[in-house]
């Protein structure tokens, strides 16, 4: 249909370049700016408002405040160390992740100069002309100028879940005085569902009807699996910090020690004893995972689904393109007879050749095939009016004119045309016979035999109308003649077996989520070799409760003639039931579930729609290179629960002992200035776990946050390490008959060897030896152990109140440290195997 008239092609210029540079220069990106990109500065003053931050600088006031000015002068020199460390690596990180996001960014086809070119979508300016199809997001507010048959989602603006059709020069802009939109007009967030259209920008950014209402936008989505396992893993140290803390502090007040020096003591203890780099580790690690995932042609828009990928336990995916080569061929156009028909393929091209709304492959092979085959001037056709495809009825109807007379074609999903029709014949040949059950059976079994043969069938049909029959509606699809089929082929991919059998030793569970129906997905899945442990189609699924359908995911691998609501309802069952859920997608209406999927993964040659809700863009549409993202995402968790597992235990040791030595001592076993020292070194040693290498068999499963595995470890390690602290305090006690400035520096230096050389035992699950540690993490580790020994040694020593150690001292500690890395060695290979008895999976 249209409306209007259409526009003079002479107007259909557009900007130039010069006239474009101005407006972009005076109005800005076309942005919404929901989340503004924040000065560097801002950034770095932002890291002060950490809590633990001020606690630090409230004592670094008290502390200047009360005459100590080298604590102060240490404090804050601590502080700002440790600020400035976190701030460069994260900084570093936000370029590479915005580097890499960058590359998949929105893409628009702008009309300037009379030429047209692709620009992103942020240099759009008002006046532009933009060129748009179905599968493409509106990217800003302005003007149908000319359309063809273009339907629009606008369901963020307007909650109407219906597509609307856009017309040209329909009504003025003041038309939506009653609140409806204009149907002239397109706006930002809308997305085009089918057709296509000439949109002339008047709006950008910030002024548009979505950039007015964004501050609705801003808030923050859901938090991911992987920002809840940091949160739960932040609240677990925080509540064990502030008791031991605090019974360390009432400890001290009740021994009446000097109120101001226990205060400060209890908390350097406190903060000396989180996992303050943790965040900093955290965006490290996972911005070089997501480079390390863009080298396998993963683009990550979302660091946090890099975890996300990593604890995927089940892929559902469609088999186009993804097991199949997407090289869809016309092989045959038969009659219900099964005999060669031209009349069919005449019908197909028809309606493949005028349709202007959703194209598919199967509509590239019917033109490809029929102009090879010459089955006939096309040109001698005209289009009258159009019914465009959408993904509930599964056919498009066009209705074209020859030599006077019009006909209604149609094609679409064998059991939807075969439904609606009540004859049987084509236009040219003898006149339509009724579609009794002798023709019925007759055409089922045809579709059986090619399904089984593994072709996909198009139902192609059709009906005569007036010669005045001009406007044509859903309605208008029935008592149909069936004319035959089109049968295509779509060869498997030479990587779709091997990559689906990788899958399937990662401990990924493959769904297939197909809208073709089981006879064809059935012979495809027996020549991968992919097993069907259950089929559901998408007539049970429809007639199914949420409990039901719960209940046969476990059985169910493959599910036929699904629609995208129903993929929707899939996901949202299989997260109920625990599992952490990739979806794969690239239509437009796979946008629901692309974002309703703990990892939505699309492709770059998808729909725009889908590429903006996927939180990863594969650049090529393959499970192979999927398979080889997970193992990454799996390697990035594993590293940052090597930063985790090491302070947990050897933060909770520290704290034990702490609270013990405080009984036990008439002085303080470590001065607050002492703890800050220890605290930074110690975290600077880890800063190059992200760069370490993961033994292979840390990635052979999903990898999930599991608080409980997080405590036993905690619980089981921290005393180790306190045990030797103990030992020790005993040796300087008793044997060094150590006063409070050798307690502290003989602590100092033990509690800094045991907890950094540690990481060479936990960093893998294996044998120590066996396990190639990366060299900067080795060296840094090392080179932090050896400067803690030195130090006391060193003018240095006075601000941190150290003295030097014996060497017999050191000696003992050298032997001490080497038991307690066996200790924690043979205690780990238990605990491990423990853990993995205690594991249980999702169903």
């Amino acid at each position: 249909m249209t409306c209007g008239a259409a526009p003079d092609n002479d107007a259909l210029v557009g900007l130039t370049e010069a006239e474009a540079a101005i407006r972009l220069r005076r109005l800005g990106l076309n942005l919404l700016e929901a989340s503004p990109k924040q000065h560097a500065l801002m950034a770095f003053l932002g890291k002060f408002r950490n809590p633990l931050v001020l606690i630090l600088l409230v004592a670094a006031a008290i502390s200047g405040g009360t005459g100590d000015f080298s604590s102060f002068v240490i404090i804050v020199a601590m502080v700002l160390v440790g600020v400035v460390l976190d701030f460069v690596q994260e900084y570093r990180a936000g370029i590479a992740a915005d580097a890499l996001k960058s590359t998949v960014a929105l893409q628009v086809l702008v009309i300037r100069e009379g030429k047209e070119r692709t620009i992103p979508a942020a240099a759009l300016v008002p006046g532009d002309l933009v060129r748009l199809s179905a599968g493409d997001l509106i990217p800003a507010d302005g003007q149908v100028v000319e359309a063809r048959d273009f339907f629009v989602n606008q369901a963020l603006l307007t909650g109407e879940s219906f597509p609307v059709e856009k017309h040209a020069g329909c009504v003025t802009e003041d038309a939506a005085a009653d609140g409806d939109l204009p149907v002239s007009a397109a706006f930002m967030g809308s997305s085009v569902i089918s057709g296509s259209a000439i949109l002339k920008i008047d709006q950008t950014g910030k002024l548009t009807r979505l950039g007015k209402i964004s501050h609705s936008l801003i808030a923050e989505a859901p938090p991911t699996a992987f920002e809840t396992g940091i949160k739960q893993f932040g609240y677990l140290i925080a509540r064990v910090t502030i008791a031991l803390a605090g019974f360390v502090l009432l400890v001290n007040l009740a021994l009446h020690r000097p109120p101001l020096e226990s205060f400060l003591f209890a908390l350097a203890l406190a903060v000396g004893l989180t996992p303050e780099l943790l965040p900093m580790v955290v965006s490290v690690t996972l911005s070089r995972g997501a480079m390390r995932m863009a080298k396998q042609k993963v683009i990550v828009k979302r660091l946090s689904a890099i975890h996300d990928l990593g604890s995927m336990d089940v892929l559902c995916t469609d088999k186009t393109g993804t097991l199949t080569e997407a090289r869809i061929e016309l092989v045959q156009h038969v009659g219900i007879d099964g005999e060669e028909s031209e009349d069919v393929l005449l019908l197909g091209a028809l309606n493949s050749y005028f349709e202007s709304g959703l194209k598919s492959p199967l509509d590239d092979a019917i033109l490809a095939h029929a102009l090879s085959d010459k089955c006939g001037d096309l040109s001698g056709w005209s289009k009258i009016d159009e019914v465009p495809f959408d993904f509930e009825r599964r056919r498009v109807s066009v209705l074209v004119e020859h030599q006077g007379k019009r006909i209604l074609v149609i094609k679409g999903a064998p059991e939807d045309i075969l439904a609606r029709s009540t004859q049987v014949g084509t236009p040219t040949g003898r006149a339509p016979t009724p579609y009794d059950d002798t023709a019925k059976k007759l055409a089922l079994d045809l579709f059986d035999a090619k399904s089984r043969d593994g072709f996909r069938l198009l139902a192609v049909g059709w009906k005569a109308v007036a010669a005045d029959f001009s406007d044509i509606e859903v309605g208008d699809e029935a008592g149909l003649v069936f004319a035959g089929f089109c049968a295509f082929v779509d060869p498997p991919k030479a990587s779709a077996m091997p990559a689906l059998q990788a899958m399937q030793t990662a401990g990924i569970e493959v769904k297939i989520l197909s809208g073709d129906n089981e006879l064809v997905t059935r012979h495809l899945c027996a020549s991968l070799g992919f097993a069907v442990t259950g089929l559901l189609t998408g007539t049970e699924i429809g007639q199914m409760s949420e409990e039901a359908l719960r209940g046969r995911l476990a059985q169910t691998n493959l599910f036929c003639r699904v629609t995208p609501p129903q993929k929707h309802r899939i996901l949202l069952a299989l997260k109920q039931r625990g599992h952490t859920v990739g979806f794969l997608g690239d239509g437009i209406n796979d946008a629901p579930s692309l974002h309703a999927a703990d990892v939505g993964i699309s492709v770059d040659s998808g729909a725009d729609v889908a590429k903006q809700s996927a939180a990863m863009i594969l650049l090529d549409k393959d499970l192979s290179v999927l398979a080889n993202g997970v193992i990454e995402g799996r390697r990035t968790f594993v590293n940052i629960l090597k930063y985790v597992m090491m302070g947990t235990s050897s933060n909770f040791g520290n704290m034990l002992s702490m609270a013990g030595a405080s009984l036990l001592v008439p002085f303080l076993p470590m001065s607050p200035i002492q703890i800050l020292l220890n605290n930074l070194m110690y975290d600077f040693s880890e800063v190059p776990i992200p760069l370490d290498e993961v033994d292979q068999d840390q990635v052979l499963t999903p990898r999930h946050w599991d608080m409980g595995f997080i405590q036993r470890f905690m619980v089981i390690f921290g005393p180790i390490s306190s045990a030797f602290d103990f030992l020790t305090f005993g040796l300087l006690l008793y044997v060094f008959k150590a006063n409070a400035a050798l307690f502290q520096t003989g602590w100092f230096v033990e509690s800094l060897a045991t907890q950094t050389l540690v990481i060479f035992v936990i960093r893998t699950r294996g044998r120590p030896w066996a396990s190639r540690v990366h060299p900067i993490l080795a060296a840094t580790t090392i080179s932090i152990v050896l400067l803690g020994i030195l130090i006391p040694a060193t003018p240095a020593a006075r601000w941190f109140g150290l003295v030097p150690l014996p060497w017999h001292f050191l000696a003992a500690l050298a032997a001490m440290a080497l038991v307690y890395l066996t200790i924690v060695e043979l205690v780990k290979g238990r605990f491990f195997r423990w853990s993995e008895r205690k594991a249980v999976r999702p169903a």
